[in-house]
């Protein structure tokens, strides 16, 4: 998955990945390049193609977001 900036989150990595906090699988948001844990209510970003795992780094999700 190739962003604007040319950097390249590789799929098979995103599908390993779980919520550091309910180990819960994440959902990628190509768009804002967030993976969304929906149980722990958080999207934690990916910069420059890496993923940022730490729960203060994650942003809040909004009431509305997250769902299916």
């Amino acid at each position: 998955m190739r962003k604007a900036d040319g950097h390249e989150t590789d799929p098979k990595l995103l599908e390993m990945l779980v919520c550091p906090l309910t180990r819960a699988v994440l959902h990628y948001d190509r768009e804002k390049q967030e993976l969304v844990s929906r149980a722990a209510r958080l999207a934690y970003p990916v910069r420059g193609g890496i993923p940022i795992m730490l729960a203060s780094e994650a942003r809040q999700l909004e009431e509305n977001e997250g769902r299916p």
